[in-house]
């Protein structure tokens, strides 16, 4: 079998090798635990939290069959798969894993959009409309909005935008990887 070869860490990763890694969602539990945690960790601790969060259980309630099945292919498939591609580094002979500087890069490619997830550009653009229009009809001198000030208006304006900033952003920062006691694909049930 042809040994593949390992990336150079200056060299970028396309999309597609990125998407070809990420594609198994043991993988992205394998992100998931390594961003949680920014440090080295063995191949049995690894294994135990991802056969717990595969079979939703707790770590002690891992039986000694699954943690098996789980640390086997990870050692034999995953972490090689992801060591090659330089997302990781994952010494075979000590049971090592650590995180690389591509770990932290590849995160937007793992974030989480629930089907049922409001789309933030359909706020944003609507926003953005409402405002034009309010600008329109205080042009107009249009009743009862001329009750407040030019000025009062574009504070609202800003206040309201500022604030659906603030709540994407408090939103956005819980669904990133390594940002929860487990994966945020598990916490809206998305299939693989």
């Amino acid at each position: 079998m042809a040994q593949q070869q390992q990336s150079e860490p200056d060299d970028p990763l396309s999309k597609g090798e990125i998407f070809e890694v990420l594609r198994n969602q043991r993988r992205r539990y394998v992100l998931q635990f390594l961003k949680q945690d920014g440090r080295p960790v063995e191949l049995g601790d690894l294994a135990q939290q991802i056969a717990a969060w595969e079979y939703e259980t707790t770590l002690d309630g891992v039986t000694p069959e699954q943690r098996k099945r789980v640390y086997t292919t990870l050692q034999q498939t995953h972490l090689p798969k992801m060591d090659t591609a330089g997302i990781l580094e994952f010494d075979s002979d000590r049971g090592v894993i650590e995180p690389t500087d591509r770990t932290r890069d590849i995160s937007v490619y793992l974030e989480i959009v629930p089907g049922s997830e409001f789309a933030w550009r359909e706020l944003y653009l609507s926003l953005g409309a409402i405002s034009c229009a309010l600008v329109a009809a205080l042009w107009l001198r249009i009743y009862p909005l001329i009750l407040l000030s030019d000025l009062a208006w574009a504070g609202v304006i800003a206040v309201t935008f500022t604030v659906t900033a603030i709540a994407h952003i408090y939103h956005e920062r819980n669904m990133r990887v390594g940002q929860g006691e487990q994966p945020p694909e598990l916490s809206y049930g998305t299939d693989d």
